[in-house]
């Protein structure tokens, strides 16, 4: 059974912050809440705990994980970032958006898309994860978790969530938040004009910059 930590959302208890990290530490599998939806993740550098995210999601290797950074500075260094993707990315961070990077070298084989080596990376604009971001010192596997339970688009409670996965996570951390259905916006960044790939949370404000869209079929 997973271990269950309540953090205040908006002053996380300290200690309780430093209890998950070193479970981060030594491999741990959290189930957290984010600005999205509350998500599954790892630190990004416990390979056998991204392993065990893979298995939980059955995603193929192939599949690239998204995890968050801290900051913008924190992203340079895990994806090369041009001048005009620097401009956008710091137009709408913090907040619910993922950018498709090229990956730099600190990023794990076992997270980036293995063909075309681009990362996805996002920056929250929220306390409890800028604080696990702070203290562990590492990105953050972040992967929906509703999705695991086939629930992407449909209300879920926090206490029905916490119970179906229970037995698959470590640590759960509860907010006292609902866990929210409507995933991120997502750009690609990873040529020279910006293409908007998933619209979620945030699009008006990325709807302003007028980009060009992906085009499904």
């Amino acid at each position: 059974m997973a271990v269950i930590y309540k953090l205040h959302p908006e002053s996380p208890q300290a200690h309780g912050v430093a209890k998950i990290r070193e479970a981060l530490r030594e491999g741990a599998v959290i189930l957290y809440p984010t600005d999205t939806v509350y998500a599954i993740g790892c630190d990004l550098n416990a390979k056998s705990a991204v392993e065990r995210v893979r298995h939980i999601k059955r995603m193929s290797n192939d599949k690239p994980l998204t995890f968050l950074c801290s900051s913008l500075s924190n992203i340079a260094a895990y994806a090369q970032v041009s001048d005009a993707a620097y401009r956008l990315i710091k137009r709408l961070i913090p907040g619910p958006y993922t950018f498709l990077l090229p990956a730099t070298k600190l990023v794990p084989r076992l997270v980036m898309s293995p063909k075309r080596k681009t990362t996805g990376i996002r920056v929250p604009n929220h306390t409890i994860c800028q604080a696990l971001l702070q203290e562990l010192g590492n990105p953050i596997i972040s992967t929906s978790a509703p999705s695991v339970i086939h629930l992407e688009d449909q209300p879920i409670t926090p206490t029905e969530l916490f119970d179906r996965l229970d037995k698959v996570v470590d640590v759960v951390i509860d907010d006292g938040s609902m866990v929210g259905y409507r995933v991120s916006t997502i750009l690609d960044l990873t040529t020279d004009e910006p293409v908007v790939i998933r619209k979620g949370l945030g699009w008006e404000a990325v709807a302003e910059l007028e980009l060009a869209e992906a085009h499904e079929g």
